[in-house]
């Protein structure tokens, strides 16, 4: 086996990990050689590629086979000069490029997923993963994506993982991805298998788009039936060596690459990445006529929300410090996140920067050691932009909770707002902390199929009819003693909290019920748009975006739902609010 070596410090790799070669059936260049494709991927800058072939690894097979049969002659001393040099070739591409092995798998509705390994993984072994998932034996060679009854998406995600291998989801947004738009599947299918812990990537068409429409930014953690950050990388899914002249959008290699930042260039290295909760360490590779990716820029640019939050500083004058902490704690008692030090989010605002960035850095790392508890696993580095030294903070979903700051203050993240848990927020942090210090089932391949395809979401209300998922329902209200106490339900998680006053309530709560004792004193007379059972109180423009206050009748009342954010409008509020479906 020709090993590729290892390189330096830090630093940014191409790479491209869905290639086909004429070991797939529909390449659309069949004389193309490995050779071929290896000298077209260094003309393209390439550092690492996968041959992903259509449930099949024949392609790596070949070529690895090529390669033994040359090095034989050579030790023979039967090599004549052109086979020479076309070890010579081989020897020195493999030299510059890290090619691993791979197939992009088929499995029931025809969904697309892509197993990539390392080269030291023997290609046999890799042949029996493809047959115990269910490529037909006389298939195994032919490369076609059309095979058959395979696997489901789950168990195909679950026996590639524990086979060492990355699991990626294939253009995911795209045809045959698990997350393209109008396939009839239910809502609950679509996280299963896109949130699915066996999962490590997703690979998506539009990386290096921008907005909250693009998929990076649907699957960055912020919505409610999504909680889980995924990485996201692009691939050429090339079927030829360059860009069809006739077809712009059929690619060649390299057409829709990654960079990665990467210790060295190793399959170790690369899965280290995808099993970490750094989302900053991958970009769309551009020309070098564009500019370069600034991820600070792009998350200013996104602003504070319910996994980023940011600081000018963090002095202990004027509670700067106390408020990281409880930031911190929040993002691992809800769903990690990341906090930038030394900058506001106004990307009109200077940056200030960190004067002393290894000190602050120390000092960070002892105040969260010392003042959070249970021991939460984090990461600080420093960054650079504008020419100034930032902090980057970066917070997992914690895995003990719940996590307090100075041993008795719980915080916890709601949109972009960090505010101390109530009772009802405590208890569940409480059982999501039991459940998960429980032992884990031995995992057995062949239960694997035990993933069965998930019910329909369980959020829908009596009427059949889906809640927002975003906001605050106002569920219900009783005086005590002069008093108002209200209940109301967190629309991201379903989660009701009971006895909330004016007094106690957080941000959104406040306005919720704000919101709620002014509507109930007026609704006779409240100018309300309706559109069946479904109304629009008011809308409101809040920093670039919009939110709503809704109503909802149903057979047994009326429901309230404040603060509804454009992620949270979907199904039939959509035509309410004068939005597509998307």
């Amino acid at each position: 086996m020709i090993k590729k070596k290892p390189r330096g410090s830090m630093q940014w790799y191409a790479m491209d990990l869905h290639l086909h070669t004429p070991a797939s059936i529909d390449y659309q260049q069949p004389g193309v050689s490995f050779l071929d494709i290896l000298q077209r991927a260094e003309a393209r800058g390439l550092d690492i590629i996968a041959f992903a072939d259509h449930n099949t690894v024949a392609g790596y097979r070949r070529m690895r086979e090529e390669i033994d049969r040359l090095e034989f002659l050579e030790t023979s001393k039967r090599l004549h000069p052109d086979e020479q040099t076309r070890l010579a070739e081989y020897r020195r591409y493999l030299e510059r490029i890290l090619v691993l092995p791979g197939f992009e798998f088929t499995a029931t509705f025809g969904f697309h997923i892509l197993g990539i390994f390392s080269p030291d993984k023997p290609v046999r072994e890799i042949e029996h993963l493809l047959l115990n998932l269910n490529i037909p034996p006389d298939q195994i060679d032919r490369g076609s994506d059309t095979v058959g009854a395979t696997s489901d998406v789950l168990t195909a995600y679950h026996m590639i993982a524990v086979a060492g291998g990355l699991v990626m989801a294939a253009h995911a947004n795209s045809n045959n991805g698990v997350a393209m738009r109008g396939f009839p599947f239910g809502g609950q299918t679509r996280i299963a298998y896109t949130q699915d812990e066996n999962l490590h990537a997703l690979e998506v068409t539009d990386l290096d788009k921008k907005g909250r429409f693009t998929t990076a930014a649907f699957f960055s953690g912020t919505k409610p039936e999504y909680p889980r950050r995924m990485h996201t990388v692009q691939g050429s899914d090339t079927h030829r060596l360059a860009t069809d002249p006739q077809r712009k959008t059929n690619l060649g290699i390299g057409d829709r690459a990654t960079e990665v930042f990467l210790p060295e260039v190793s399959f170790e290295a690369l899965k280290e990445l995808f099993l970490s909760n750094d989302f900053a360490r991958t970009r769309p590779l551009r020309v070098k006529s564009e500019p370069a990716f600034d991820f600070i820029r792009a998350a200013r640019e996104e602003g504070p929300n319910l996994v980023q939050e940011f600081h000018e500083n963090l002095s202990v004058r004027g509670g700067r410090l106390y408020a990281i902490l409880a930031d911190v704690c929040a993002f691992a008692n809800t769903n990690g996140g990341t906090l930038f030090l030394g900058l506001s989010a106004d990307v009109r605002a200077p940056v200030v920067g960190i004067a002393n960035p290894e000190q602050a850095v120390a000092q960070l790392e002892k105040e969260i050691r010392n003042r959070i508890s249970p021991q939460l696993k984090f990461s600080i580095d420093v960054h650079e932009t504008n020419g100034k030294k930032v902090l980057r903070v970066l917070v997992p979903r914690g895995e003990d909770p719940p996590y307090v700051v100075d041993d008795y203050k719980i915080y916890v993240r709601t949109e972009a707002e960090t505010g101390l848990a109530v009772r009802d927020e405590i208890v569940g942090l409480v059982m999501r902390g039991e459940g998960e210090r429980q032992p884990a089932a031995p995992a057995v391949e062949d239960q694997a199929v035990k993933h069965a395809e998930p019910q329909t979401p369980a959020i829908a209300t009596t009427n059949g009819d889906i809640t927002p998922r975003t906001g605050v329902e106002v569920v219900s209200v009783e005086e005590r003693d002069g008093t108002q106490y209200f209940t109301v339900r967190d629309l991201r998680n379903s989660n009701v909290v009971k006895n909330v006053t004016f007094k106690s309530a957080r941000r959104l709560w406040h306005y919720a019920i704000t919101q709620y004792t002014q509507l109930v004193e007026k609704l006779p007379r409240a100018q309300i748009q309706w559109e069946g059972d479904y109304g629009l109180i008011q809308r409101e423009k809040v920093g670039e975006r919009e939110r709503f206050d809704l109503i909802q009748r149903t057979p047994e009342g009326q429901r309230f739902f404040f603060g509804v954010t454009e992620d949270g409008i979907h199904g039939p509020w959509k035509s309410l609010v004068g939005e597509d479906e998307e």
